[in-house]
């Protein structure tokens, strides 16, 4: 199953699992058993083990449903534009959508909800539906016994959130599909993750669980009702636990420590966090990167760099990168980032394309700035909406060949050596009896029986599949073949392009065109990083298409106002939206406010920032907490979602909080405003015991506290940003490396917005008619320099 990880406090994990025990719901065994329900006479009616680890292979040796037209059932999930539940609207279950009519309806009924929650490219969400949710007879059981709702995760994250805090509170683990019983009234009553179909060992099957919940709400049912309310208390109690207002902001400690947990989990032979499974941890690289800068010279910097600088090498060379088709799958099953669950998420692109760009302006080996544009192109071509969106992502499970049923995982990805001997065919340079097969074979670890081991493929979906991963080197294969390094390259990118086009001939994996805000910002800051970096206009293009398009079509200019998602309608091929159309969460707003300030950074137009500064104000409406002195990730506008959370975490995704806090910084410098200055010290207190016990839980926090510990650098450039002068001074800026500059173009228009708001630009301008560069810290600024020469040594320092 997919699986979320969260670190929870342990004093407040113990409150809610005392609750649950009191209560009866559930309770923790010592094997970490999530035990749901327990009968009034305390017998245990079932038990059902929760998978807290990633299952070795992310298969289930059974088919995904994908997007399905035609059948003889329709339900309400018809009328719906989220791909995962249009995934589900031919089930035989009378499914509801997240909303009133299916509130409403359970209480008329007075029967308990079932809540499936999940997102349309997750594996064992579309085993379940196959096993279960497609089953008459399943479907009846539940139509006659609950009121069925059905979320994508991706689509309504504050559903999603309130319940899976339940689910990891009393279990320790939790992931997707996630199932949760509930009260007419929404309160949790029991609850898990992926169910088998049938009972099996002794554990119950679905069915069984379904039947034992129904016989429990009629005989049990008040009692189930005040476990309930004794849940959603113990929640929110652990929620207000998150933040302290009253904690101190924590210093350079937390950032040594925060280093000193990272190196512990470091793997040293292969790179990456941990064994297995190994996730990419974009928020880690964020953070050794900045640990590099703010601590040049010393040991630390140097491990830093190396840790994150070996895992983007060792990620890149493995299988969770797509050689052929470019981008990065989601996760490595194995610590040698060989085998990988083979999803594609937006997100993850948008992150790992800032991170390779980020090595490369580090150590300017070209290796890195070469991924960049590879996940680029990737993103360009197979996830982009032409009229500026990005879509979310490709599902891991295909059809193996045209007329094939049933969908597999990595299908279209893996290939046979046989299959790789007849499409590379052609003869290698200088040999009459190698082709250009036998140095592909040997470049990317292919083998005549398959190179996934069986304890990696326990379903057998990938016997006698290679998936490429690349163990040595160009240089390595060239020295094997006695060729230079140019030609096997040269060969290598001959066979990509022969496999890529016989890829294309195989069905493709589903992809999910809904466009998240949060996602197309952490994709706009991906595309202004390039275009800063590597100084290439198609960057920059794309990265401004894209904030037009979400100005366009997911931001309502009367009330200042984002909205969450908007969908590709394939039928009619046009953007479009769902009736109620979803407000905007507080990772909308500040994933969306960095990639905005990232663009402004790439292009130098100043209504950029100017959005920017509007979105963060009404962020701070909609989400502030001026008690706890964080941000909600909800505004609390919508009474279903019975707990405003709080995001304490960084994960696949950096949380709200943690963006927030540099958002703030660098909006502070950009205004001369000290109340967004003090915003972010004031978020960062009040998360300052995490920050000083786990550090490692929040990197990305951690990376906004070095920012707020050193001293901002304004770097302002006096001139044209269309003169080849200016051009060269910001190319100078850009090749470094300094994640805590400002930098500003002064145009010499001083009715211009951020004239207006930085009255020390009206005084810098060009000095002998050159672009002119100042170097600007604590209100006092370098003397200027209209060299690149001088310009370097000066960013050097």
């Amino acid at each position: 199953m997919s699986v979320a990880c969260r670190v929870l406090s342990a004093c407040g994990r113990a409150r809610l699992q005392k609750c649950c025990k009191i209560s009866g719901i559930s309770s923790i065994s010592a094997n970490n058993r999530l035990v749901i329900p327990i009968a009034r006479q305390n017998k245990v009616l079932y038990r059902q083990t929760l998978q807290t680890a990633v299952r070795t292979m992310a298969t289930g040796g059974a088919s995904s449903s994908g997007s399905r037209k035609g059948g003889k059932h329709k339900n309400r999930l018809a009328e719906e534009k989220s791909p995962y539940l249009l995934q589900h609207c031919h089930n035989p279950v009378d499914w509801y959508p997240w909303g009133e009519d299916a509130f409403k309806k359970a209480k008329k009924e007075n029967k308990p909800i079932f809540l499936s929650v999940g997102y349309s490219t997750c594996h064992w969400c579309h085993v379940m539906e196959r096993e279960s949710f497609e089953s008459e007879e399943v479907g009846k059981i539940m139509n006659e016994h609950f009121i069925n709702i059905k979320v994508d995760r991706e689509e309504r994250p504050d559903v999603d959130k309130v319940y899976m805090a339940f689910i990891q509170a009393t279990s320790g683990g939790g992931g997707w599909p996630m199932s949760v019983w509930l009260t007419p009234d929404l309160k949790p009553i029991a609850g898990g993750t992926y169910f088998p179909p049938q009972d099996s060992r002794g554990r119950p099957g679905f069915s069984t669980i379904l039947t034992r919940i129904s016989e429990q709400w009629k005989n049990n049912r008040e009692k189930m009702v005040q476990q309930g309310n004794m849940v959603i208390d113990a929640l929110k109690e652990l929620s207000a636990a998150a933040v302290d207002s009253s904690a101190s902001l924590p210093g350079q400690e937390s950032v040594r420590k925060c280093l000193d947990q990272m190196e512990n989990s470091y793997d040293e032979e292969f790179g990456g966090f941990g064994h297995a499974p190994k996730f990419p941890q974009p928020v880690n690289f964020n953070f050794l990167f900045r640990v590099w800068s703010s601590m040049k010279g010393t040991p630390e910097a140097q491990k830093a760099l190396d840790m994150a600088v070996e895992t983007l090498r060792f990620m890149a060379k493995g299988g969770m990168h797509d050689h052929i088709a470019q981008g990065f799958h989601r996760y490595s099953t194995d610590r040698h980032w060989h085998v990988p669950h083979f999803e594609k998420m937006l997100y993850d692109q948008g992150q790992l394309a800032v991170a390779y760009i980020d090595a490369y302006q580090i150590t300017k080996d070209t290796f890195f700035a070469d991924i960049a544009r590879d996940i680029l192109l990737y993103v360009s071509r197979d996830l982009s909406d032409r009229q500026g969106g990005f879509y979310s992502a490709e599902d891991a499970d295909s059809l193996p060949a045209p007329g094939h049923k049933t969908k597999k995982e990595g299908a279209f990805c893996v290939w046979e050596a046989d299959e790789i001997r007849s499409l590379l065919s052609e003869k290698l340079p200088h040999y009459d009896d190698m082709t250009f097969a036998d140095l592909f074979a040997k470049h990317y670890n292919i083998n005549r029986s398959g190179n996934v081991a069986f304890d990696q493929d326990p379903h057998g979906e990938l016997a006698g599949k290679n998936v490429l991963i690349v163990r040595g080197s160009v240089e390595n294969t060239a020295k094997a073949f006695g060729l230079e390094v140019a030609q096997v390259q040269e060969v290598l990118n001959k066979c990509g392009d022969i496999l890529f086009k016989q890829r294309r001939k195989r069905p493709p994996p589903h992809r999910d065109d809904k466009m998240i805000t949060a996602w197309n910002g952490l994709m706009i800051s991906g595309f202004s990083r390039a275009a800063q970096v590597l100084g290439e206009a198609q960057y920059l293009d794309r990265a401004v298409k894209a904030a037009k398009f979400i100005r366009k079509k997911m931001y309502d200019d009367s009330t200042g106002k984002l909205l969450r998602s908007c969908y590709h309608d394939p039928e009619m091929d046009r953007v479009t939206q769902i009736a109620n159309p979803i407000d905007g969460f507080a990772d909308d707003y500040a994933f969306l406010i960095r990639g905005l300030l990232d663009l402004y950074e790439a292009s130098y137009n100043e209504e950029w920032v100017e959005w920017a500064a509007q979105l963060q104000r009404k962020q701070d409406e909609l989400f502030w907490d001026s008690e706890g002195l964080a941000y909600y990730t909800v505004s609390g506008a919508d009474p279903s979602v019975l707990i405003r959370m709080k995001e304490d975490q960084d994960g696949a995704e950096p949380s709200a909080n943690s963006v927030s806090a540099a958002n703030l910084l660098r909006l502070a410098s950009f205004h001369d405003d000290e109340g967004w200055r003090n915003k972010s010290v004031q978020l960062m207190t009040a998360f300052g015991a995490r920050l000083a016990a786990i550090p490692l839980a929040l990197p990305e926090m951690v990376s906004a506290l070095i920012f707020h510990l050193q001293t901002p650098k304004q770097i302002i450039v006096a001139g044209n940003p269309r003169d080849r002068d200016t051009k060269a001074l910001l190319q100078c800026v850009h090749s470094h490396f300094n994640p805590n500059k400002i930098l500003i173009v002064a145009d010499g228009k001083e009715h211009g917005y951020l004239y207006e708001k930085l009255k020390v630009l009206s005084t810098l301008s060009k000095v002998d008619g050159k672009a002119t560069a100042y170097v600007c810290e604590n209100y006092a600024c370098s003397l200027p320099v209209n060299t690149v020469i001088e310009l370097d040594e000066l960013l050097s320092k």
